[in-house]
């Protein structure tokens, strides 16, 4: 349980760190959109020349910097005007939250399983069945029947 919180604990410093207003800076803005021509890429590492994308949304960025916004005004100003397929990131906020939780809530599980599995294993010791000193190695001491003292004794009698 004490791990849980703090598990829980360092997701919420990293929430609070990723959420806190800075200075605006031109490539962590551009690392932080997605561009939309394509390629896959933040509009910083859009390789493509002449992009039709990459290039108006850096000008944008550009824009917005020069009116005295603060990053997260401006990633909430593409947000609204592109809609939240332009983020890089999801948001940590409503139903986005899942996808920034669920990782490190299946490793948890995953670890717990392991743990609780191992723990099991470790506990479960089949007990050795008390061997008798006329019985062969490996069986279950009981009572014999006909056969096997028919073959007890012919196996005494044989000779090597």
């Amino acid at each position: 349980m004490r791990r849980l919180a703090c598990l829980a604990l360092v997701i919420a410093f990293c929430v609070a760190g990723v959420s806190a207003a800075e200075e605006p800076v031109f490539s962590n803005i551009e690392e932080s959109l997605t561009c939309q021509c394509g390629c896959g890429l933040t509009v910083h590492s859009c390789n493509h020349l002449q992009c039709p994308s990459a290039l108006p949304l850096r000008e944008e960025i550009r824009e917005q910097m020069a009116t005295g916004k603060g990053t997260a005004e401006i990633l909430s100003h593409f947000a609204d005007k592109y809609g939240e397929k332009i983020l890089s990131s999801p948001t940590t906020s409503g139903f986005n939250l899942t996808a920034w939780v669920t990782p490190f809530v299946v490793v948890a599980l995953g670890m717990f399983f392991v743990s609780f599995t191992l723990l099991r294993w470790r506990r479960r010791t089949p007990a050795a069945p008390a061997a008798r000193s006329d019985s062969p190695i490996g069986a279950v001491p009981g009572p014999k029947s006909e056969h096997q003292k028919t073959l007890d004794r012919e196996l005494d009698e044989f000779e090597i």
